[in-house]
């Protein structure tokens, strides 16, 4: 198949350290080129890739003060995708609801994943647009009474031969959180849970503008470098290894989370989650067996006491065996030929695998 995958620019393709989107992009576009297709990345410059890379500006627009107006960069980048749609057999947005005006004049199918979620301003978009083809993320993300053309739901997939397994967590103990510090990912929560309990907590990630106050009122005058320490951004490494020793994992999401790439990467490493059964959580997490689902803070400290009972060597067949890079991209597969198909049958014409692109 020609493949064009459009990713957000505002990260590098894959992303240094935080970056759920940019970071599935990166390995769907590379395993597909791998399995022979050809596949064209549109991205920031700075992207690495095995696929052919194009690109509207030389870096992630987030590491570019200079840059003022993103939605004038991110309207370039489409208009090369789609000034192109007749060199692809399909194309794979990342890009939200960005794409589906573009989409929507040319013959080429477009597949637009849902990585985000659903707000009053951008659910006017994709109602207009409901008829073109989405991928959810997970069951939960979806929104039936926007009437959506939801194809499939295909889960985020990550490479697992990359995540180190630990058979047992460091000495001394600790909890790990990581992700955006932000009310919707909980990070007072875990906070929280870490004081009630005297358990040792390490913090990773990122703070965005919009939570620089939640940070600093929530957030920061908790922080004492000793019982909860803050570390900042990770990358992969940082992020297997702080994962990998902890007890649990906890996430104490106060939103509907579309997917919760931690918590694979977690049970990747061999660590339980300790979640909020909110959004996709029942679908990642196994209760009791790679983690625990629980309603409220008083049921992630009663979960730690029950931590112990759980096998990591579990958590990490249950991430092989469900959300690897392999099952994400035999799910977009099918997506894409079925979309091909759908086209070509209106001419009374199939094309397969095999033909695409040739």
């Amino acid at each position: 198949m020609r493949i064009a995958q459009i990713a957000p620019l505002w990260e590098r393709v894959p992303p240094p350290k935080y970056g759920g989107t940019e970071l599935v992009a990166s390995l769907l576009t590379d395993e597909l080129v791998r399995r022979g297709h050809e596949v064209t990345l549109f991205a920031s410059g700075d992207s690495i890739t095995l696929a052919e890379l194009e690109a509207i500006h030389p870096r992630a627009l987030r590491l570019d003060n200079s840059v003022k107006e993103y939605g004038i960069y991110e309207m370039l980048q489409l208009s090369q995708v789609y000034d192109r749609a007749d060199e692809f057999d399909v194309i794979h947005s990342h890009m939200g609801c960005s794409a589906l005006a573009y989409a929507r004049l040319v013959k080429t199918p477009t597949v637009h994943t849902l990585h985000g979620i659903f707000t009053p301003d951008n659910e006017r978009m994709f109602k207009h647009a409901k008829e073109q083809p989405f991928v959810s993320i997970s069951h939960a993300q979806r929104e039936p009474r926007l009437g959506l053309n939801c194809v499939a739901t295909v889960y985020n997939g990550i490479d697992t031969d990359s995540y180190t397994f630990y058979p047992q967590p460091s000495d001394p103990p600790y909890l790990a959180f990581l992700g955006r510090l932000s009310p919707e990912k909980g990070t007072h929560l875990a906070i929280e849970i870490a004081q009630r309990t005297g358990w040792k907590l390490k913090i990773a990630g990122k703070i965005d503008p919009v939570d620089v106050e939640y940070y600093e009122t929530c957030i920061k005058p908790h922080i004492d470098g000793t019982q909860i320490e803050y570390l900042g951004e990770a990358n992969h490494q940082q992020k297997n290894v702080l994962m990998g020793n902890a007890v649990a994992t906890l996430f104490p999401i106060t939103w509907r989370e579309p997917f919760g790439l931690v918590m694979v990467e977690s049970m990747a490493s061999g660590t339980p989650v300790i979640a909020m059964e909110l959004g996709s959580a029942t679908e990642v997490i196994k209760h009791g067996k790679t983690g625990f689902l629980c309603d409220s803070v008083d049921e992630c400290i009663a979960a730690l006491d029950q931590v112990s009972t759980i096998d990591r060597r579990v958590c990490r067949e249950h991430v092989i065996s469900h959300f690897s890079v392999q099952r994400m991209v035999d799910g977009y597969e099918a997506v894409y030929q079925q979309l091909i198909d759908a086209r070509f049958a209106k001419n009374g014409k199939a094309r397969s695998f095999a033909t695409i692109g040739k």
